[in-house]
């Protein structure tokens, strides 16, 4: 699970790392307050878990207590990347000499983590790292071993970090040992013009199976959550509300994304992204189409499925048990290939139910979903 940078930041300063004082609100009139306690001079970041806040935006330098009310009433309730800006977090500002990259992340492929870091921190460093790939240092960590003064130093040496940075580094490795992190990231970590190094923002990324653990960061604990995410999570699936009129369902990470971007290239937006799973049952193809349905901006459904380990008739037969449960007023477009696939079509079409369609390819699928969508 993605933290908020709120949440990030408090992680890093239970763990030792500086971090400037911040509150959130989701009150414009609340902001002018925690702007004025600060000192008058403020940051005003939208808290969405997704990036390119400040291009978009949502990052916004307040000169003073009533201009950090008015980015707050700017920002709160806007689209940023699909995500809906519910809060805004008001920072102290400071005063900025220069920026690094540093970040931890798990290297599934060498059975290790990798430590990423960079002397050119700041916004800027995905193209630092394409166009010059050298300014960017990777070092490998033995989870054993971690982050000992010796590895700190060494990661140090190869981004051209400060010295001092080595102390961060063992703070962060910290964090990312005992809070059950996949990630750890700090983009920038800042020397200020009074020498302190501050992590100005972060992303932590919690292991999901660790979060039994971490019940404070849980979406269940978090009432300003969108309701249809907090309601599939409660349902244990992966699903991310959009801001399009068709709703994807499918099977797998992979074949998701690919069926977002022809039904993006079909002429409609997507409205969400929902993996069933490789292994998913007929309840879970219920719950999901359930919860898709629920989505008063959803016009047409398009569950494409690829038959591997969920057989084809398997998710035939959540359709059909959601149709019973649910009675949709909007189209459903299913298109199932693989294993037993001929055998779900026929479960299909023994229901002949009027709104659902299908089609025998994903983009023939995706051109029918966009065209009832945009009749419906």
């Amino acid at each position: 699970m993605d933290l908020y940078e709120h949440q990030a930041r408090q992680l890093f300063a239970e763990h030792g790392v500086l971090v400037p004082k911040a509150e959130v609100t989701d009150s414009p009139a609340e902001a002018r307050d925690i702007a004025r306690r600060l000192g008058g001079r403020a940051v005003v970041k939208a808290q969405v878990r997704t990036g390119g806040r400040g291009r978009a935006g949502g990052i916004r330098l307040a000169e003073d207590p009533a201009a950090a009310e008015r980015a707050a009433r700017d920002i709160l309730g806007t689209d940023i990347g699909g995500h809906r800006v519910r809060t805004v977090m008001v920072a102290e500002p400071v005063a900025i000499e220069s920026e690094f990259y540093v970040s931890y992340v798990l290297d599934r492929a060498a059975g290790g983590f990798l430590a990423i870091a960079s002397a050119e921190g700041g916004t800027e460093i995905e193209e630092v790292a394409a166009a010059r790939p050298e300014a960017v240092a990777r070092v490998p960590v033995d989870p054993v071993e971690g982050v000992t003064e010796d590895k700190a130093a060494e990661i140090v040496r190869a981004a051209g970090l400060p010295p001092r940075t080595a102390g961060v580094l063992e703070r962060l490795w910290r964090v990312l040992t005992r809070e059950d992190a996949l990630l750890v990231e700090v983009n920038p970590l800042v020397r200020t013009a009074r020498g302190q190094l501050v992590a100005l923002d972060g992303k932590v990324t919690l292991d999901d199976n660790a979060l039994f653990r971490h019940v404070r960061w849980s979406d269940r604990q978090a009432p300003r959550e969108d309701p249809l995410e907090a309601a599939a999570a409660a349902r244990g699936l992966n699903y991310v509300r959009l801001e399009g009129e068709v709703g994807v369902i499918g099977n797998g990470a992979g074949l998701v994304m690919s069926t977002l971007d022809v039904v993006a290239g079909s002429g409609a937006r997507p409205a969400d992204f929902l993996d069933i799973g490789g292994g998913a049952s007929a309840r879970v193809m219920a719950d999901g189409l359930s919860v898709v349905l629920s989505d008063p901006g959803v016009r047409s459904v398009l569950v494409n499925v690829f038959g591997g380990i969920t057989a084809c008739d398997a998710v035939a037969d959540g359709i059909v048990r959601a149709l019973d449960a649910v009675r949709p007023t909007k189209p459903i477009v299913v298109r199932l290939d693989g294993n037993n696939a001929a055998r779900g079509r026929a479960v299909l079409d023994g229901r002949a139910h009027p709104l659902v369609h299908q089609a025998a390819t994903m983009d023939d699928a995706a051109r029918l979903a966009a065209r009832l969508a945009h009749i419906s």
